[in-house]
């Protein structure tokens, strides 16, 4: 049986419908802006931290849109599963206004009309792009070129 860790995870969107993701340090793969929540905060609580400190995008709490919640692999960990629940950062974000810190080494914009790259978490392929996907009105099989 995997192990699991518990993370917060936040949609943010650039005004052409882009969706940032990012890569950590030492890692692979690429995911959504958030991470693990300290004792005693909420799944909105450390969504609005992470995105803070990884990306610089401050937004309160109570202002994240639910998108889900969900059980996936974990990127990267291997033998590991995370249960993730998954926000929207409300509005769009000026891509020239946001910038890799803390952990973080790299961020990338996806355009999710165009085919999409190998190299992204399975929380995104597996759950998350299918909720976008629904909302958009395409089928996300057609446009993941993720091999898993």
């Amino acid at each position: 049986m995997a192990s699991r860790i518990v993370v917060s995870a936040v949609c943010v969107f650039s005004r052409e419908g882009r969706l940032l993701t990012v890569r950590k340090r030492g890692t692979e793969r690429f995911m959504h802006p958030g991470g693990k929540p300290e004792p005693g905060e909420s799944a909105a609580e450390a969504a609005s931290r992470e995105l803070a400190e990884e990306v610089g995008i401050d937004v309160a709490p109570g202002a994240l849109e639910y998108v889900g919640f969900w059980v996936a692999r974990a990127a990267n960990e291997a033998g590991t599963d995370i249960e993730a629940t998954v926000f929207s950062a409300p509005g769009v974000h000026d891509p020239a206004e946001i910038s890799a810190s803390a952990e973080i080494a790299e961020l990338r914009w996806l355009d999710l009309d165009t085919e999409l790259p190998g190299d992204l978490a399975p929380l995104i392929t597996d759950h998350v792009l299918p909720v976008l996907a629904s909302a958009r009105g395409w089928e996300p099989s057609e446009k993941s070129a993720n091999p898993e």
